[in-house]
């Protein structure tokens, strides 16, 4: 990797407030991270954090990382990275909880928050394992767009038969 990539990949990553993740499983996802010490660092897991479950993040595996411009918004930079979880109350598990510390908002237990993240939680390095996949100057030519997840949730349905009448109604009734 050449130090301009690196730059990139530090520069982007410090500056977005959300990373997409995706690992050897499922979707990728957006979480909020931390840039220390040459990688990005996240927290999750827990019934009160970001979920983890279902992207198959493990130790010493593989994930890939794509970072949007802060100011556009679209995507600036993909790349690969090796994964490595922190044990927790270790050395470098409480400098980087330090940092994710400062970035975690509206934490309902911020007092008692490390003690928390030890117990329930996984906090992750995510590391540059290569060459950017796509970065300016070499991006897909395709949207990459996703489908949305199938849910159950909708806000378009049709609408039923005597809406029309029943507003226009009211309008009428209230003299507008």
């Amino acid at each position: 990797m050449t130090l301009l990539d690196h730059a990139l990949i530090e520069e982007a990553s410090k500056k977005s407030g959300l990373i997409w993740v995706r690992g050897p499983e499922g979707p990728p996802r957006a979480l909020w991270h931390v840039w220390h010490d040459g990688a990005v660092c996240i927290v999750g897991g827990g019934p009160l954090e970001q979920p983890l479950d279902g992207l198959g993040l493990r130790d010493g595996g593989t994930a890939t990382v794509s970072v949007r411009s802060k100011d556009k918004g679209g995507r600036l930079v993909v790349w690969p990275a090796r994964v490595t979880e922190l044990a927790p109350h270790g050395e470098r598990w409480e400098t980087v909880v330090g940092e994710l510390r400062g970035k975690r908002l509206n934490a309902p237990d911020f007092p008692t928050l490390s003690e928390r993240w030890a117990r329930e939680c996984r906090v992750l390095r995510l590391e540059p394992a290569g060459v950017p996949v796509e970065k300016p100057g070499a991006m897909p030519d395709d949207s990459q767009a996703a489908a949305p997840l199938p849910t159950p949730a909708t806000t378009r349905r049709r609408i039923p038969v005597g809406l029309p009448r029943l507003l226009f109604r009211r309008r009428r009734q209230h003299g507008a």
